[in-house]
């Protein structure tokens, strides 16, 4: 996609024009002609309206052209809203289908809008022309903005990844895909363009200087844009890297003139601000075939032809370059590409290499590599005559090959030649073919350009490479070959398809995060999926290495294996991955695919030729030494890893045949050989003598490129063809649909139909659909959610098709389309009023006109009359003559000049009015100019505070960087000084190095003196190193065994130490135990008191327990009947499994003596066709005799007279054809026995299995049936204990819940009282000390008030209860529980200080008996020595078994796995069937309406199909009997004519040859012989042509009978589609039966919910009816505290308000009464953790409370104590001393506290919120006060009612289930009739089998027929279910036709009525004008005549009469039409 700076506004290629999209003519046509997108062969999808429905078909009429064509259903797909035409993102499309998708890049495309959002792929769509959109101007525009701000652009995409880069601190990544000539490179270039403009590093930072500064060239202006653009040093750089890798890495292809033949990674990296610091280029996949071969009208790389064309004479005598032609490896010549010059681009190329810093030395060495790989083309091999060997005639291109490369002709020559090959360990010379000379030049040819791209890359990274300095994140643009489907892919094609698998499950899980992560942002209910995992079978497929290996392992493994090809790779790859889901064997032998893969975009064929030789890419290693070893150091660099690091493949003795096909060989692959550190870095490094193939080296290229992807935050373009043409403005609409589907677009469209794609802010949706509903929201203000909630109300949408969040609300795929057509219906509804209101307004507007005329007429009329009769009065003259005089006749002047007047100032007030509106108008437009700019301000202060706050960030970064440096420095410093230390000490130490040389040559004389001694040594130090051994063993020993002893000892210890700590615990519990004991005593007295009052409560509630218990008892007699029932039926079920296992072995059994016999079925047939080969010649044979016979006694009787030698003949044969008669007939007899025999047995056979098989079906069936029954009665018993169950254990699980809460409230209370009893003692006794009292009641206050909150949340978890059966019981149990506990507790302490000391005693015993115990253990070491030894051998096979284990692990690991994938599967699988269910759902309801009806249309069809199936089968059959008889009789009268046409010509050469006899008469006599020779030669004659007859009839048979075959399979084969199309009308309505099960099944649930909504409601009652005693308890307790305390009142004030706040907070209850059962299941989960912060809250309590006790006894002490000071003083430091004591506890008890706290906090927000709902729920309790008493009664009635209830459950149930089971029983019946006709289906297949094999070769004739059969079953099927649906419709019009017939009969007659009375007023009229005299005449005088219509009656009238009386009859037609 090239751009330009032309004159045109390129807003207009950016912006759409909303005015077209909202045209309203449009919108309005949309809605009635309800348009649908129809298939298309030639447009892809066609605009058409839905003219009728007709059962699965519809009539459509397409909007082109007005035809009409009829459509299935599921072929249309719904059209967008014109609202939705052109839009930027096609995410937002409300039908997202293929049809949109095209439509909408469609129009864009057509309207010069190329760039199109869809989700987060950017689709580009190459325009073939110049645009201008790539302008500084157009970047300026999409600088800092963000996405949505602007129209889709490659510049949106860049900035979004830039900003987001320098935001977040995350890396991009910007995945450009699509075909060749799509447009990758050309956006890849845009990108950078871009990101060098915005991210300039020359702006800011010019003090920048590259590591090495390039050579000074001229500045080149880069931007083909308008203007140029100035770029720092990097930039320039970055931008001049394309140039020079379009050179040598392009190439011009029929489907592009500049198209990538590789793909690149281009990382550009960024420093903190954002500049540009380096870039790095990573390629993959290079074509590097393409330099050796091209195909017709392509070129090699432009690098080849722009060296030929624009080199110079120098260069060109240097490099020894030569003419286009005369290169072997140009294929096609100097093809020019329009529009470039190679010359030109050269220069380019050249300068661009100057830019990048590439020194002269290494361009002319890169260019002789150029040169050198064209010549390698020109070397010519020839075949020796002798022998195979090849030879080089002619070797001055070699000469020239050397001369470039640096070596030497006869070494280069001979390793060509005669290579030397390793064999064993010996090196052989081995002669090579002409054919392997030529392979071996050509890998050469591609291993070299490969190199030099790869070092031409490198240099580059290593020019732009400046990351060491500043990089922090980067911006990566991978552009890569898309998705490639061709008839026939090979090795490139499998790794490019992988590549795009791996890039779409990236895709795919990017998009469903983002998508997820909004889901979550808005608070909706949503499962998580990952879409990414519906690709992983196929990677798998591809690059598994094991369990079973994939593909490219598979590859691999086939590589090692000398003998291997390509066809072992393909075979033992349909052995290994046969049954993969993904993998496909090809489907027909004539396939020339080998294998075929289900990609995510389609089925690929694959062709595995080459291969091996493609992964292995071998190279002759003797040249690649030649060229390691090369004079050239550019070259020897380039091949300088090549014999050290790796083994390449040599495998020239397995090649058989090295003609490579005309299609490209793509071999070579980024990294197929790592080159070293010292070249190309250490990524290039690879493993050391491992042999790597093309396929491992490009998996690992793919998994670090993915690696680095997911690392990043990819952003997605995905670039189009329009068409193969290169023509600007067309759109091939299937070209484009293949694209979006490989490119991913409709699989992410597929995914966002998953989820909620249309989403609406709640102030749009609002403003946009209130119209739907007009009376939800009420007036004034309403936040915008509880709006779209009552909206969404009162439009009764399915809770599955929206969602609602936090501001916007989402909706599934097509429901904004259905509420734009809702909301066009409602407008159109209101227009028409509207419209209505108008034309009677404006129709009653010109009646009041026409009788004011009227009555001005009469008036006239009037006046006219009295003039002509006063205007001869004299006085009338007198009158008319004074009037002017008169002041009277000036008053209507005056009036006339006030009107004038009052007009004026009129028109003067309506333009102040008008100014005023004006006015208004500006000063609302300023205040929202103002408003905006508030918000701007608001906005920029934000921005400027940010950006404060960013300044000061990176001040602090600059300081801290600062001092980052100064620290740098310093240790630049001290390196310095530590270098020249050390250059110091190197001189010391090479001084000392002499010395020691010196010295050295001293040592070595002493050193062969020592070799002497050092021999007799080494024999003493082996002695001695044996002894070592030997004690070294044993010290070993003895060291693990001190080790051991040590550990048991200091374990020992450990343990003594605990026991000591434990010891001193004990101590201190038993004092503290003791203190609670005297604690416990007085409190067990005041609970003694609190148990009689609560033994009063109990006697209440044991009343209504018993009532509970009853319940309860009977509600378990059910469950016990239901689960005997249960066991019962799984006995049944059991035994049936047994039975049906059994079946199951004998119909194994069954079916293969079923197999054996068919295989002596198909033998016997064989027999029986050649037996019947065989009759059929004998046959003919007879007849041919017979005829030859006839003909003969002929020629005798005929030639009777002649000589008696001819009588004698004559005899011979007679008798000659009587013995061939006898044996003819013989034979015939033997073959008739035969064949009767073989008949009979096979009748036998077939008549024996048919019933076997019968048998088999039947049991089967009734097995199946027996099965299906108890399964569905098992489902239907276990749902109902399930439900019994669960209601069981939540009703024990509450009413646990509650006995535990209510014991802590009464504890509670009891301690209030107490607490209450001991403050009012307390203030009598001690007045004096007012403040310490004082202090003390306000924490007595503070006590009360928290125990009054926790009362009130105790009352509300009250309520939540259903029973409180045995609260009272386990009451009582817990109190003597306590006891009891206490005094055990008390027990088991004293027990356990007793065994603590018990246990020091024993532990001292211990450590002396292990003290012993050492000594012994010592000498039962060595004894133990031998026992290790045989525990390690046990050891050894314990760990083979654990090997053996893993490996079975591992097994088992891949089956989970296995077993894991298909769940996801069908997890996948299960979510589609929910959308489905979803969607049935709503059909059910219309379905239910229209049942009845269909069930009486259903039996009659049934009736009527019944009988056309019959006569249909009757047709048949008599048809097939009829073609048959036909076929027989056509093949016998061919037969006979054939037969008849032979004899005709036999007969006439017999004649000529009697009549020559007949002449020749009379010579017969003398020659008898001539004649005997003469009838021998015509009898060979005649056997001649038999032979040929018999060969020409078997022919004709067996064509007959292949004929007569494929007529039979074809009426089998319509039978068999018969038979699916009644199956498939069968699962139909099996589906209908399943949907109304699905209904019944609904009900019941229904039922079950409301039988325990009574049981909640009727349990609520009861809760309420105890919290108002409760209520009335507190009450009594607060009324005790005011009397005791007068400073309570301030708890009375609060109390008061909150019972305030409690009033309020129930006149809300029945609004939170709906949300309080949402709350209730929150509850749940809460409760459980509430009780347990409660246990531990109520332990800290305790501990607390007994502290407060301690200190309260303490301080009474102290008051009593007031008399004696000096006694007191002694107490107060005792008691001070325990108060520390105290203290510390209380500090552990706190700190236990606050950990508790801690724990307590986190539930407390959810505890507040669920206690506000609760108090709310609370508030009810008052207003039920005053309906306790009906409630009650209530109550009573309800467990009446409650006990009917379930016995009509019981009754429905029993009704239910007796009518399924009829149901069950009719549908048992139906399925043995189909399970007949399935057999004898099965029959007639089983026959078909074999003779199907038979006529494979003409299976495509056969299918086309077929396929015709079944468009016809389909059409006539769809046909049968229209007749219903067209019955149903013809009784609506008919219906519809006699309403309106009438309503038109009833206007009729209005309108004759009306029309009558018209008539009548005219006459009347008519006469009145007659009778008037003047007016008569005054009206006579026109004489024309006017014909009026007036609804439907016409009327003469004059055309004065006309005009006069037109109102008149306005107002009666006006007046009748009201």
């Amino acid at each position: 996609m090239s751009q330009r700076s032309g004159q045109e506004d390129p807003e207009r290629y950016l912006f759409v024009d909303r005015a077209v999209v909202y045209n309203p003519t449009a919108q309005a046509d949309w809605t009635a002609k309800r348009l649908v997108w129809i298939p298309s062969e030639r447009h892809g999808f066609e605009a058409a309206s839905v003219r009728e429905e007709r059962g699965d078909e519809v009539v459509v009429e397409l909007a082109e052209n007005g035809k009409k064509a009829v459509v299935n259903k599921d072929d249309i797909q719904k059209m967008n809203p014109p609202k939705f035409s052109k839009v930027e993102d096609m995410a937002e499309l409300t039908c997202l289908n293929e049809a949109s998708v095209l439509h909408n890049l469609k129009d864009r495309y057509y309207s010069g809008l190329i760039y199109t959002y869809s989700g987060l792929f950017c689709v580009v769509i190459n325009p073939y022309k110049n645009l201008p959109i790539y302008s500084e101007n157009i970047i300026e525009m999409y600088r800092g903005k963000k996405r949505h701000e602007m129209p889709p652009h490659i510049y949106a995409i860049s900035e979004s990844a830039y900003r987001c880069m320098l935001q977040d601190r995350e890396d991009q990544s910007i995945l450009c895909t699509g075909e060749s000539g799509a447009g990758k490179t050309e956006n890849t270039k845009k990108v950078i363009q871009y990101l060098a403009h915005v991210a300039s590093s020359h702006k800011g930072r010019k003090d920048h200087v590259p590591p090495e500064s390039p050579k000074p060239a001229k500045l080149q202006a880069q931007n083909a844009v308008s203007g140029t653009l100035f770029y720092g040093e990097l930039e320039r750089q970055l931008l001049q890297a394309n140039p020079i890798l379009e050179s040598f890495g392009n190439a011009k292809t029929v489907k592009n003139d500049n198209s990538s033949r590789f793909g690149k990674f281009i990382r550009i990296n960024f420093d903190v601000t954002g500049y540009i610091v380096g870039a790095n280029i990573e390629t993959y996949l290079l074509e590097k075939s393409r330099a050796i071969r091209q195909a017709k009208d392509e070129r090699t790389f432009h690098i080849f032809y722009q060296l030929v064309a624009g080199a110079g004479e120098h260069l060109k005598s240097d490099l020894l370059l030569e003419g286009f032609n005369n290169y072997r490896f140009l294929s096609n010549g100097n093809i020019p590409i329009p529009g470039q010059q190679d010359k030109d681009n050269f220069h380019e190329t050249m300068e661009a290499m100057h830019i990048m810093s590439f020194a002269h030395e290494e361009i002319l060495a890169m260019l002789k590599v150029v040169s050198s790989v064209l010549q390698f083309g020109n070397i010519v091999f020839k075949k020796e005559r002798n022998s195979d060997q090849a030879s080089m005639p002619d070797n001055t291109a070699a000469q020239k090959l050397c001369h470039l490369l640096g070596m030497n002709v006869m070494e280069f020559t001979r390793a060509i030649l005669s290579p030397r090959i390793k064999v064993g360990r010996d090196y052989v010379q081995k002669a090579q073919t002409k054919e392997q000379a030529d392979f071996a030049v050509e890998a050469l040819a591609k291993a070299t350009y490969e190199r030099l791209f790869r070092w031409l890359v490198h240099r580059i990274n290593k020019a732009l490479d400046r990351t060491k300095r500043q990089g922090a994140s980067f911006i990566g643009i991978l552009d890569i070959a898309g998705f490639e489907i061709f008839q026939l892919n090979s090795f490139e094609q499998l790794c490019i398809n992988y590549t795009n698998e791996k890039l779409q499950q990236l895709f795919n899980h990017t998009m469903f995060v983002l998508e997820q992560e909004e889901y979550q942002r808005e608070g909706i209910e949503w499962s998580f999926i990952d879409f990414g995992l519906d690709l992983q079978p196929c990677i798998d497929l591809i690059e598994r290495p094991a369990n079973p290996p994939g593909v490219l392992a598979l590859l691999d493994e086939e590589c090692w294996f000398p003998k291997a090809t390509d066809k072992t790779f393909v075979d033992k790859l349909i052995q290994e991955q046969g049954t993969h889901t993904k993998f496909q064997r090809p489907r027909q032998l004539k396939d020339k695919a080998d294998f075929c893969i289900i990609h995510y975009a389609g089925r690929v064929d694959y062709k595995a030729d080459e291969w091996l030789m493609k992964n292995m890419d071998p190279l002759n290693d003797n040249v690649a030494t030649l060229l390691h070893q090369s004079t050239d150091k550019f070259v020897a660099e380039l091949w300088k890893d090549e014999i050290q690091t790796i083994q390449r493949a040599s495998f020239y003795d397995n090649i058989t045949s090295l003609d490579e096909p005309a299609v490209d060989r793509i071999v070579g692959l980024d990294q197929v050989a790592g080159m070293n550190e010292t070249a190309f870095g250490a990524t290039y490094k690879t493993k050391k003598g491992m042999f790597r193939t093309v396929g491992q080296l490009y998996k690992e290229s793919l998994t670090k490129l993915m690696a680095t992807l997911r690392n990043t935050n990819p952003n997605f373009v995905r670039c189009i063809i329009p068409n193969h043409e290169k023509r600007a403005g067309k759109l091939e609409p299937h070209l484009v649909l293949d694209q979006l589907r490989c490119n991913g677009v409709l699989e992410g469209i597929r995914i966002c139909r998953q989820g909620f794609p249309n989403r609406i802010v709640f102030q749009e949706f609002r403003q946009r659909y209130e119209i739907l509903t007009p009376n939800a929201i009420p007036k004034g203000f309403m936040d915008g959610k509880q709006a779209c909630e009552r909206m969404i109300q009162a439009l009764e949408l399915d809770p599955n098709l929206f969602r609602i969040g936090q501001s916007k609300i989402f909706f599934r795929a097509g429901v904004l389309a259905h509420l734009e057509e809702e909301r066009d219906l409602k407008i159109t509804d209101i227009i028409i009023y509207f419209q209505s209101v108008c034309r009677g307004y404006l129709a009653r507007k010109a009646f009041a006109k026409k009788q004011q005329q009227l009555s001005a007429l009469k008036v006239l009329q009037r006046n006219c009359a009295a003039y002509l009769k006063l205007r001869h009065w004299q006085w009338w003259r007198l009158f008319t003559k004074v009037k002017p005089l008169l002041q009277v006749t000036r008053q209507e002047e005056e009036l006339q000049a006030k009107d004038e007047e009052l007009i004026k100032v009129k028109e003067r007030q309506l333009k102040v009015e008008n100014e005023l509106v004006d006015m208004e108008r500006k000063h609302q437009q300023l205040l929202e100019e103002k408003n905006i700019l508030a918000e701007q301000l608001h906005a920029e202060t934000e921005l400027f505070a940010e950006a404060e706050e960013m300044r000061v960030r990176l001040l602090s970064r600059k300081q801290e960087l600062e001092e980052i440096l100064h620290d740098l420095e310093s240790r630049v410093e001290e390196e310095e000084e530590r270098n020249q230390s050390l250059q110091n000490e190197k001189k010391k130490m090479q001084s000392h190095i002499q010395d020691l040389e010196e010295q050295l040559d001293e040592e070595e004389a002493a050193r062969q003196k020592l070799q002497l001694d050092k021999v007799t040594a080494e024999a003493k130090i082996k002695k001695m190193e044996e002894d070592i051994l030997l004690l070294e063993d044993q010290n070993s020993k003895f060291l693990k065994e001190k080790k051991l002893l040590e550990d048991r000892i200091n374990e020992m210890t450990s343990q003594l130490a605990e026991e000591e700590e434990k010891a001193k615990n004990l101590g201190k519990v038993k004092n503290k135990q003791e203190v609670m004991m005297v604690d416990l005593e007085e409190r067990l007295k005041k609970e003694e008191k609190t148990r009689q009052e609560l033994e009063k409560a109990k006697r209440k509630l044991e009343a209504e327990t018993t009532d509970l218990q009853d319940q309860i008892v009977e509600l378990q007699a059910q469950i016990e009947e239901l689960k005997a029932q249960l066991a019962k039926k799984e006995e049944e079920l059991q035994a049936a499994l047994v039975r049906s296992d059994e079946e199951a072995l004998q119909k194994n059994n069954a079916l293969k003596q079923v197999r054996e016999l068919q295989a002596q079925l198909a033998e016997l047939q064989e027999d029986l066709e050649s037996e019947k080969m065989c009759r059929n010649k004998a046959e003919k044979l007879k007849r041919d005799l017979s005829e030859e016979l006839e003909a003969l006694k002929t020629e005798l009787e005929d030639t009777l007279d002649t000589t008696a030698a001819q009588q004698e003949l004559r005899t011979k044969r007679e008798q000659e054809v009587a013995e061939l008669k006898k044996a003819i007939d013989e034979e015939s007899k033997n073959h008739e026995a035969q064949i009767q025999d073989m008949r009979q047995r096979h009748a036998t056979v077939l008549e024996e299995l048919s019933e076997q098989l019968e048998q088999a079906k039947r049991f089967k069936a009734n097995l199946e049936k027996s099965k299906q029954s108890l399964e569905n009665d098992n489902r239907e018993l276990t749902c109902e204990v399930n439900g019994l169950q669960l209601a069981r254990t939540d009703s024990e699980h509450k009413r646990k819940k509650l006995e535990a809460q209510l014991q802590e409230f009464m504890s509670r209370a009891t301690e209030v009282e107490r607490v209450k009893g001991e403050l009012a003692e307390r203030s009598n006794k001690l007045q004096t000390e007012l403040d310490n009292v004082s202090a003390l009641l306000e924490e007595a206050e503070k006590k009360s008030v928290k125990l009054a909150k926790e009362v009130d949340n105790l009352n509300s978890k009250l309520q939540d209860s259903e029973d409180l059966r045995q609260e009272e019981t386990r009451q009582k149990l817990n109190l003597s529980g306590q006891i009891r506990q206490l005094e055990v507790d008390k027990n088991t302490l004293l027990e356990q200080q007793e065994e603590d000391e018990e246990a020091r005693r024993n532990l001292e015993k211990q450590l002396q008996s292990v003290q012993a115990q050492l000594f012994e253990t010592k000498k039962k070491l060595d004894e133990d020595v031998g026992a290790m030894e045989g525990m390690e051998e046990v050891k050894k096979k314990l760990q083979k078994d654990l090997e053996l284990a893993h490996q079975h692990l591992e097994e088992k690991t891949i089956s989970l796995d296995k077993m894991e994938k298909t769940k996801n599967r069908l997890q996948q699988e299960l979510d589609d069937q929910v959308v489905d269910l979803d969607h049935q759902r709503q059909i059910v309801s219309n379905l239910e309406k229209k049942q009845k009806k269909f069930d009486q249309m259903l039996a009659e069809e049934k009736t009527i199909s019944a009988r056309y199936a019959e006569e249909r089968d009757r047709a048949e059959a008599e048809a097939r009997e009829k073609e048959t008889k036909a076929l027989s009789m056509a093949r016998a009268l061919e037969e006979a004519l054939e037969a008849k046409e032979e004899l005709e010509r036999f007969n006439k050469q017999l004649r000529a040859e009697m009549e020559d006899l007949i002449s020749s008469k009379d010579d017969v006599g003398k020659n008898v012989h001539d004649l005997e020779k003469s009838k021998r030669t015509l009898e060979q004659q005649v056997e001649e042509m038999r032979t040929q007859l018999e060969e020409l009839e078997d022919e004709l048979q067996a064509t007959e009978d292949a004929k007569l075959r494929l007529e039979v399979n074809m009426q089998a084969m319509k039978a068999q589609f018969d038979r699916d199309a009644q199956a498939k009308d069968e699962q139909g309505e099996e589906k209908k039966r399943a949907l109304v099960k699905q209904v019944r099944e609904m009900e019941t649930e229904l039922e079950d919910e409301r039988k325990q909504r009574t049981l909640a409601v009727a349990a609520k009652k009861k809760l309420e009816m105890d919290l108002n005693e409760l209520e009335g308890q507190i009450e009594a307790a607060n009324k005790g505290r005011e009397e005791a305390l007068k400073q309570l009142k301030k708890l009375q004030a609060q109390m008061k308000d909150y019972q305030r706040e409690l009033e309020e907070a129930r006149a809300s209850r029945d609004e939170i009464f709906t949300q309080s059962k949402e709350n209730e299941k929150k509850l749940k989960s809460l409760e459980a953790e509430i009780l347990q912060l409660q246990e531990d809250q109520a332990a800290a309590e305790r501990a607390r409370r007994h502290a407060e006790q301690e200190r309260d006894e303490l301080a009474d002490e102290i008051s009593n104590s007031a008399s004696g000071k000096s006694s007191l003083l002694e107490e107060k430091r005792r008691l001070e001393a325990r108060i520390a004591q105290l203290e510390e506890e209380l500090e552990e008890e706190q700190g236990n506290m606050e950990m508790l706290n801690d724990r307590f906090r986190k539930s407390t927000m959810q505890v507040e919120t669920l206690n506000t709902e609760l108090a709310a729920e609370r508030n009810t309790a008052q207003k039920s006060e005053n309906a306790r008493q009906q409630m009650e009664r209530q109550n009573k009635e309800l467990k009446a009612k409650l006990a009917e209830l379930e016995g009509a459950v019981k009754s429905k149930f029993k009704a239910t289930i007796t009518a399924l089971e009829t149901k069950i029983l009719q549908m048992e019946e139906q399925l043995e009739q189909e399970t007949k006709e399935k057999a004898a289906a099965n029959k007639t297949v089983r026959r078909t089998e074999k003779k199907l094999k038979e006529v494979m070769m003409q299976v495509d004739d056969e299918r086309r027929h077929a396929d015709q059969y079944k468009e016809q079953m389909e059409k006539a099927n769809s046909r049968l279910k229209q007749l219903k649906r067209q019955l149903e419709e013809a009784e609506e019009e008919a219906t519809r036709a006699n309403a309106s017939r009438r309503k038109l009969q009833r206007e009729l007659d209005d309108s004759s009525e009306a029309n009558e009375g018209l008539t009548r007023e005219i006459t009347s009229l008519k006469n009145r004008l007659r009778r008037g005299g003047p007016v008569s005449s005054f009206s006579s005088s026109r004489s024309g005549r006017r014909n009026l219509n007036l609804d439907g009656a016409s009327v003469d009238m004059s055309d004065d009469d006309a005009d006069s009386r037109s109102g008149d009859f306005n107002e009666t037609q006006t007046s009748n039409a009201e």
